[in-house]
Order: C-alpha cells, then sequence, then structure tokens
C-alpha cells in the first residue's frame, strides 16, 4: 500500500481519485451475444502489451469459464480488458473480413443484420481499426449505403476482470482481489435503471472517461481508463457506451475511444502512448521501418518465399519487449509474452545472421538476473540462468516462484553457448570482457552439478515448479519405450551435448585470453564427458541415442527428437551421430512436414499431444543443421521443404510454435495444434536458422574471416540474395544462385576488410 492510499470499510482513496467495491453500486449490465460470436481469433501486439480479438475485434464477455478464455488485451501479465464487443441494436454485427496483417494493429470490415422493418440488412458499413502503442486505439467508421436516413443504436460494452495470465492457463485460485468502482462528480445524475446521461445541452461537450478497476491481494489497484474521442457517447449503461446515431444517405460518421492502463496511478506499459490512434499508427510504421533497415534483408526469385521471410522479420520485430530499460525477444503470444531463459537464448542464436545485437541484449539482461543465492521456492542458484520472469498478481503475492523462477536446466549451457557464437559473430571484446565473469559464474554452476553423477541433471525442488525441466517440460513427455513415466533427477540427452559445446567453446575464448588452465580443464573435462555420453546413452539394440537417463541412471530408450540437438555439437562418435541422423528420417518420425517429436510406434505417442508426437519447428530447425554439420545436405535440405510448405499454408504465413503429427496427406495442410502460440519467437527464428542451413555461413569474425562451406538451395529456389549482412565489422551483399544440383556464391558488395572464403 503507498502512503497515498487511503482505506475506510465503505472506501479506497488513490492520488486524489475515491474508489468502492464494485458489489457495493450495482452496474447494469448489456447483454452480450454469445450465440453469434466467432471463435476464430486475431492476435496483434506492441512491447508488454497485446489484445486477442474474436474475426469482428470483439472480445464477447470473456471469463475463464468461456470457450476461449484467452482472448482479452494483457500486459504485465494482467489482463486489462476482458471484454470488448461491439454491437448494432443490440446484436452482433455481421462480418465481411478482418485481418491482422500487420501485427500491431487489426481491421474488421462488418456490416448490420436485419433490424426489424427499421434497418435493411447489408444497409450499414462497419469499419474498424485497432491499434497498440502503449494503450489501445479504437477509430470506428460508420457508413450509410442505403437511400434513405437510417436510425439506429451502436453501443461498445466494455470489462476488465484483471485476472492473472496464470489463471486464464488454469490456475487454480482461491482467493482474488476485488474489483471496484470509480466514484466521482457527474453533472448529470443517475437514473433509476443505472442509465447516466451525457447530453449537455447547448455547452461544448467534454471528454468522458469510463474506468474500471480492481484491487489485487497486495492491494495495488489497476485502472483500465477508457477515453472517448471524435463523438462522445450519448448515454452510458454500467460499462457500456452507447451512441444514438441518424446518417443521411451515404453519409459516414465517426467514433473512437483510447484504453490506458495504470497500476497506482502510474502507467502500466512501459511504452509512453500518444494521444490518436493516427499518432499510435505512425509511431509503430516508423519504429518498425528503423528496425528493418539494421537487420540483413534476405530475398529469393519466389514470391511465397519471401512472404514467408518477411513475416518474419515482422514477428521477430513485433515479439521484442521492453524489460525496464533492456528490451530483447518475448517467447510468445499469447501464453508467453514475457522474458526466458531457453526460448530467449535459442531465438537469438537463431537469428545472429539477421541481427547480432538480439544475442547481445539476450546476453546481457540474462546476465542482469543471473542466480546469486541458494533459494529452493524459485530454484535459484548462484551462477544458473533464469527460466521465466512474470509480473502479474500471483507473482506479486508469491503464489507462483516467478520473481523471477529458475527452474531450468539447460539455459545455462545454452548462455554460453550464445555468448561465445555471438563474439564468433561480432568480435565484440567489451561485451564479452563486461560477461565474462557471468560467464564464470554460470560455469561453475555446471560444475558444481557434474559432481554427482558426471552429467548435468533437473529434479524439482519447489513445490509450485516444473516437474520437467528441459525444452520438453509438460509433464508426460519422458517416456520409455514402453511408454512408461521415468522417474527421480532427469538427464536429458541434448543437455550434455549443450554442456560439451560450451565446454568447447568458451576453452578457445580462455585461451584467447591466456587462462590457458581453464581452456585446458574445460576441454579435457568436454573430453571425459563424450567417453561418458557414448557411454552410458547409447542403446545398442536400438542403435540409438536414449532420450535420458532416469533417477537410477537406467537409459530412457524411447525414440524422440531430442537426440537430433546434439549432431551438430560433436558429442556423438561419427558412427553414432550417422545412425542417429538415419534414424531420425524413418516413417515413425519423419511425417513429411517434420520430424516428430515421439516415434508414432511408441504406446505414448499421441500426434496432438505437445510433446509426445506433435512436430516443433524450432526443433526441427535444429535438428536441419545438424544434418547439415554431417554432410546430409539433400537430408536436411528434404526438413527444410517439408518446413517451408507447411508455413506458406499457415495464416499470414507465420510458422506456429507446433503442430500435430498426423501424416501428410496430399495437398491437405498440415494439422494445427488449438493452442499453439502465435507468433512464436523461436518458431519464427527457425526461418532464419534453416536459410543459415542451406547457405552454411560459418563466421570467425575474431580471426577476421568467413567462410561459406558448400551452399546449396533447394529446387524450389533458383537464386537467394543477402543484403547487410554483418560480420564483425564488415558489412557485406552475398548473392547465391543455383544451377542444377550446384549452387553458386558471389560477393555482390563489401564494406569492410573481412576475408570471405568460399568452398566447395
Amino acid at each position: 500500500m503507498t502512503p497515498d492510499t487511503l482505506m475506510t470499510p465503505e472506501k479506497i482513496v488513490l492520488d486524489g481519485q475515491t474508489f468502492v467495491p464494485a458489489d457495493q453500486i450495482p452496474i447494469p449490465e448489456w447483454p452480450c451475444v454469445l450465440s453469434e460470436r466467432p471463435q476464430a481469433s486475431l492476435t496483434i501486439k506492441d512491447d508488454d502489451l497485446f489484445l486477442v480479438t474474436d474475426t469482428l475485434g470483439n472480445i464477447a464477455g470473456c471469463s475463464l469459464n468461456d470457450v476461449n478464455p484467452s482472448m482479452g488485451m494483457f500486459c504485465c501479465d494482467t489482463r486489462f480488458l476482458s471484454r470488448l464487443e461491439l454491437q448494432i441494436e443490440g446484436r452482433s454485427p455481421i462480418l465481411l473480413s478482418s485481418t491482422a496483417d500487420k501485427g500491431f494493429s487489426l481491421s474488421v470490415l462488418c456490416t448490420n443484420p436485419r433490424i426489424e422493418d427499421r434497418l435493411q440488412a447489408d444497409t450499414v458499413g462497419i469499419r474498424r481499426e485497432l491499434v497498440l502503442n502503449g494503450a489501445l486505439f479504437e477509430e470506428i467508421e460508420v457508413s450509410n449505403y442505403s437511400t434513405s436516413t437510417v436510425s439506429f443504436e451502436l453501443s461498445i460494452s466494455f470489462d476488465a476482470d484483471y485476472v492473472d495470465l496464470f489463471e486464464v492457463r488454469g490456475f487454480g485460485r482461491e482467493n482474488r482481489g476485488r474489483l471496484l468502482r470509480l466514484v466521482e462528480a457527474q453533472s448529470s445524475e443517475a437514473s433509476n435503471d443505472g442509465v447516466v446521461s451525457v447530453q449537455d445541452g447547448d455547452k461544448p461537450r467534454k471528454e468522458e472517461v469510463l474506468t474500471l478497476a480492481y484491487q489485487g491481494l497486495d492491494d495495488l489497484i489497476m485502472e483500465s481508463r477508457i477515453h472517448f474521442q471524435h463523438r462522445q457517447p450519448d448515454y452510458f449503461k454500467g460499462y457500456t457506451a452507447v451512441w444514438q446515431l441518424e446518417l443521411a444517405t451515404h453519409e459516414t460518421q465517426k467514433l473512437g475511444y483510447r484504453v490506458n492502463m495504470f497500476t497506482n496511478n502510474q502507467p502500466t506499459s512501459t511504452v509512453s502512448p500518444p494521444v490518436t490512434l493516427v499518432q499510435a499508427r505512425s509511431a509503430e510504421m516508423m519504429e518498425e521501418q528503423n528496425w528493418v533497415q539494421k537487420i540483413t534483408k534476405i530475398r529469393a526469385d519466389k514470391g511465397t518465399f519471401n512472404r514467408v521471410i518477411e513475416r518474419g522479420e515482422q514477428d521477430m520485430y513485433l515479439l521484442r519487449q521492453s524489460f525496464g530499460k533492456s528490451k530483447t525477444v518475448s517467447a510468445g503470444v499469447p501464453w508467453f509474452s514475457t522474458l526466458f531463459g531457453r526460448d530467449s537464448l535459442i531465438t537469438a542464436y537463431q537469428t545472429l545472421m539477421l541481427n547480432p545485437e538480439i544475442a547481445k541484449e539476450t546476453l546481457t539482461l540474462l546476465a542482469r538476473y543471473q542466480g546469486k543465492v541458494d533459494d529452493e521456492w524459485r530454484e535459484e542458484e548462484p551462477g544458473k540462468i533464469l527460466h521465466e520472469l512474470r509480473f502479474g498478481e500471483l507473482a506479486r503475492t508469491q503464489e507462483i516462484p516467478h520473481t523471477p523462477y529458475y527452474g531450468t536446466v539447460d539455459a545455462t549451457p545454452l548462455w554460453l553457448m550464445l555468448y561465445a557464437e555471438y563474439f564468433a559473430w561480432t568480435h565484440d571484446s567489451e561485451t564479452l570482457e563486461q560477461l565474462w565473469s557471468n560467464a564464470l559464474a554460470a560455469m561453475d554452476w555446471i560444475d558444481r552439478n557434474l559432481k554427482e553423477t558426471g552429467f548435468l541433471s533437473y529434479y524439482r525442488k519447489s513445490k509450485r515448479g516444473l516437474v520437467n525441466q528441459g525444452w520438453k517440460d509438460s509433464g508426460d513427455c519422458i517416456v520409455d519405450r514402453k511408454g512408461e513415466l521415468a522417474s527421480g533427477p532427469i538427464t536429458l540427452c541434448e543437455v550434455q551435448g549443450y554442456v560439451y559445446s560450451a565446454k568447447m567453446r568458451l576453452a578457445e575464448i580462455a585461451r584467447m585470453k591466456k587462462r590457458l588452465d581453464l581452456a585446458d580443464r574445460w576441454q579435457e573435462d568436454a573430453r571425459n564427458l563424450k567417453v561418458r555420453f557414448n557411454r552410458d546413452f547409447w542403446i545398442e539394440d536400438q542403435d540409438f541415442c536414449a532420450l535420458s537417463l532416469d533417477g537410477d541412471g537406467r537409459q530412457v530408450d524411447s525414440i524422440t527428437s531430442n537426440p537430433g540437438h546434439c549432431l551438430q555439437l560433436g558429442i556423438f562418435t561419427p558412427e553414432n551421430a550417422y545412425s542417429v541422423a538415419e534414424r531420425l528420417r524413418a516413417p515413425d518420425m519423419f511425417n513429411g512436414w517434420g520430424i516428430r517429436t515421439l516415434s508414432s510406434l511408441s504406446p505414448a505417442y499421441n500426434p496432438m499431444g505437445y510433446h509426445i508426437g506433435s512436430v516443433w519447428p524450432h526443433d526441427n530447425a535444429i535438428i536441419a543443421m545438424g544434418l547439415r554439420s554431417l554432410g546430409l545436405v539433400d537430408q536436411a535440405l528434404e526438413l527444410f521443404q517439408g518446413l517451408f510448405d507447411m508455413t506458406s499454408m499457415q495464416p499470414y504465413q507465420r510458422p506456429p510454435e507446433l503442430f500435430c503429427g498426423y501424416e501428410r496427406n496430399g495437398d491437405e495442410a498440415p494439422v494445427r495444434y488449438p493452442v499453439a502460440c502465435t507468433p512464436q519467437a523461436w518458431a519464427t527464428g527457425s526461418i532464419f536458422q534453416l536459410l543459415q542451413m542451406m547457405v552454411n555461413l560459418v563466421p570467425d569474425a575474431p580471426n577476421n574471416c568467413l567462410r561459406i562451406i558448400d551452399p546449396a538451395l533447394p529446387e524450389s529456389i533458383n537464386s537467394l540474395s543477402f543484403h547487410n549482412l554483418r560480420v564483425g565489422s564488415t558489412i557485406l551483399d552475398l548473392e547465391f544462385e543455383r544451377s542444377g544440383s550446384t549452387t553458386a556464391c558471389r560477393v555482390a558488395k563489401k564494406r569492410g576488410n573481412l576475408r570471405v572464403v568460399i568452398e566447395a
């Protein structure tokens, strides 16, 4: 409770505003139109704010028991709007078209249903545009296309439940705060039915503000303040604004509003919003243009391919999010619009070719949160990299440990891998030096956890933590060949590959820094780990690598995609690597679109399972890089083609977080996973990782060199160009052209003295 907040049993005063519990003053309701509501959704995002609506642009009475509870406007893990419903004469408009193609805005074109004998169907055109830029802005143009004057009521109903995003995802909660109603002096009086007139004779109309509010269990007061623009509502009924419109033939009238969010009377979003929608749209377009000018521009000779790339560029911009004064990529909308360890690190690794600044921002921000103490509730340990950071009421009241939560086994070695790879691309010695102590702390954490078994394992310590703490973190995914769940501390195969790579890469940096003691020790550690790994994880009768070891050191011997992450890391013997590569492409794993997370022959296989039979683009992009590193170019390109075909069939040509593992069947589209995040960071990043796989760039900025090893374009692409590619201090343009089975590379332009070595 802040000092300027006063509570009595009947009222709450915050900075001169007086609120009362909502149940003390009944709020008249405006009926929802649930039966006519479209179920598909549109999603837009700006920094820490995102909005999910139906295809009409409506949020129709959203609740936790609703068929699509993810709809709403969210900021800082809190739903600041749970209803945003436009109606005409109490009826739902008829959808004509809608799109959220721009990412930060959506537009809807709709018309009226038949309203008795007063209004013929399809005579009124309603055009909606909603834009996010630190607040929500909407402008509505209403046009009369009939040959006579028409009169009708248009209404917009607002509401806000202020639930935590974890509640939307199904987190059970016994107690919540209370909804509030702002009490303020009004020039007009409420009638007996709760209708408030805002008519004011011939006097100039002032801007009306409708306020929704909530007091959390931590006493913070959250508000959604709705400012009406263009034409003020004629009256309010509860939280519904109503306009009584009269339009002459072919007349158009404009309505509008903006929704600002406040927490304890301070703006909730880190973005300072403008006043109007036009300003918001201009600000977003200018910021996006600045982003596009800084990245590598990659284009092919095929329009469909370019649309996929352009969407990936735009989505990487949209997913960037502010955390204090820093900004990095959030994991995905709607469930993971926040800072993650694993997801942000893998995405940054995937997009080094696109923009290495993403990696720098990610490394620096995660280093700021690096573990400092032993805290079992948050699973924090000195040197450990976080898993997930949350800002909602559940985190603030310590009902969940995400302040931040550290329950991940792989984020720490992945941070070290990115640290080394970022240096290889940039030769940024200043950042390398600034983060060296963080790298040492991360390696110390790994070494402490290797002592007992020689492998890096996990087990849950926090009662609110994750049972599984690798990238497959659902509760049912660590199964053996019988489909039975493994128990005890889990030792994942890919995590050992990450540790091996981190040790080898950091040894190179240590040697460069004249720390020969560390370089020799880490190289020796890596060699010993490789021996143990190939001995303990190899399943002799299946000629494949185990998913993991269980708490007793036994192999969890199912056939999964996880070993594919190890292919490019060097931890396998050559024979084992080729055996894994071949097995991953068998029909029970490769479904024609991509490689499944679990073999279809497993008793636990479920094509609709989150990690037990589905297909994940990022998983496949990593595997494709591994196939390429083994010289299996055709196999890697086949994997690319399946993923590209899948992406080209998605709405907006945007790869989803995952899709179902059903077999590819002719021209039928892949089966969508019902609650997949889209846009999602490492799914979007997979586009750029697959592009790098094709042209096979190997940067060595510290030695002023870029190697391009046996580039290979698929048959679906004849040429590919890279403009504004940054390696070290050099900017260059590359052009690739395919002729039959051969791909040639040409350095079209170079600004700097980088040596470019093209190897066939």
